[in-house]
């Protein structure tokens, strides 16, 4: 009889042309995509390059990603962004998407991420991939370049932690209250090194791109990979972006086996209030009545986890037809230009701007420490996936971390606020 595997070891599996891996075990695996961007790629992969003189083992496995440096804003950024377009118009690369969204948003809308897949990226949040049930995560620059040129990592199998949420999320509460709430339970480092595996009925509801808020946040968790398993609706997300049916005929082969060894944690959906974390740690996180009341001077809607089409739809719902705070600047950065576009399409974005948003570029942005980042001494709320000291902005600068929900009732209000109220 064969032995039961989790998602994580089958695909793992496949990449090292093995039957079956174990966890702990070291094994070498083909990589079936390479993603990297401005800050990650070019400027630091091609001096080695050229000092080994290696070229790309595959150039239609790898993707380039202009996000974190655009639009330039100084000197540095535009000698940055310079030398990412001339590298890659000198390496000649099939896969350049240049100024149109964040790496970890624009890799599925190009259809480049698929079930069974084992893929790198030169990002921390690199794991939010395994929405699709592919195996994903971040690698440094160093360990990209041993893939570039070989097409291929060492991988010590990792074991697999099962986050089983039943029940059904409120109205108002949503992936990255679920994400927080897990991150608040277990810590920063609780997932160190291993495989999260998001499942259950309040997870298999989630549309596409909640689901990639959760695999996403499993790098807060310490994971090395986040993972969800294939269904109907990462199918119909799939075709919608030019997968084609042939390369989705094995998709419900990708799920964990019953009886796989795996440590399973159980939440229940149906009792979770918004969550806030407050500085400086996303694991500093707690019910939103915790910090009701709390002023702030900018609230944030923006990066992977928090300006998603899905999530702009949730804030324009908030404040559609009001004004928000004069004390409060309200800062809004689309995930993607294909979102943005969409969201004009439908008046979201309209909603936005006339509720007093400010609309910034498609971008990694403040999350990144670079662009409109904040000001000495400010407070914010922000739909960023962290607010350690420092990174947004000055250290006297105060991040608090919640839902784009909450993001935007706690703009229209001036302090942070539970959504839930201003919906009723």
């Amino acid at each position: 009889m064969k032995q039961a595997q989790t998602l994580a070891q089958k695909i793992i599996a496949k990449a090292s042309s093995r039957s079956l891996v174990v966890p702990g075990e070291i094994v070498n695996c083909a990589v079936d995509l390479a993603m990297f961007h401005d800050s990650s790629g070019p400027r630091r992969l091609d001096p080695w390059l050229k000092e080994l003189g290696a070229k790309i083992w595959d150039k239609n496995k790898v993707v380039l990603v202009l996000d974190h440096y655009v639009p330039a804003r100084d000197a540095d950024s535009e000698q940055i962004v310079h030398i990412t377009r001339k590298v890659a118009q000198e390496w000649k690369l099939p896969h350049v998407i240049d100024s149109e969204g964040i790496c970890h948003v624009v890799l599925p809308e190009r259809g480049h991420l698929r079930p069974g897949l084992f893929c790198v990226g030169g990002d921390s949040h690199s794991p939010t991939g395994g929405a699709f049930g592919c195996y994903m995560f971040g690698i440094g620059a160093t360990e990209m370049l041993g893939v570039v040129v070989t097409g291929e990592i060492w991988l010590k199998v990792p074991q697999t932690l099962q986050m089983n949420w039943s029940g059904t999320l409120q109205k108002g509460v949503c992936a990255k209250d679920m994400a927080l709430h897990m991150v608040a339970t277990l810590g920063m480092n609780g997932g160190e090194y291993q495989a999260v595996e998001f499942a259950g009925p309040a997870v298999r509801a989630l549309g596409m791109q909640e689901r990639m808020t959760l695999t996403n946040m499993s790098a807060e968790l310490g994971a090395q990979a986040g993972l969800i398993a294939a269904d109907e609706i990462t199918k119909e997300y799939l075709m919608g972006v030019g997968v084609r049916q042939d390369q989705l005929e094995d998709l419900h082969w990708w799920h964990t086996d019953e009886g796989a060894q795996q440590r399973c944690f159980d939440f229940d959906a149906s009792h979770l209030a918004p969550q806030v974390a407050a500085p400086h740690s996303p694991a500093n996180t707690k019910d939103v009545g915790e910090h009701v009341g709390q002023s702030i001077d900018v609230a944030y809607i923006g990066a992977c986890t928090g300006a998603k089409l899905e999530d702009l739809r949730a804030a324009a719902q908030v404040l559609k037809g009001k004004k928000i705070s004069s004390t409060v600047k309200l800062m809004v950065a689309p995930a993607s230009l294909r979102d943005q576009q969409q969201a004009e399409r439908e008046g979201v974005m309209q909603s936005l701007v006339e509720a007093g948003a400010v609309v910034l570029p498609n971008s990694c942005g403040a999350c990144a420490g670079y662009g409109a980042t904040f000001d000495e001494g400010q407070t914010v709320m922000s739909s960023t996936a962290r607010n350690f000291k420092a990174r947004m902005g000055p250290a006297s600068v105060q991040v608090f971390l919640g839902s784009p929900w909450t993001v935007a009732a706690s703009a229209l209000r001036g302090v942070i606020t539970d959504v839930r109220e201003v919906l009723a």
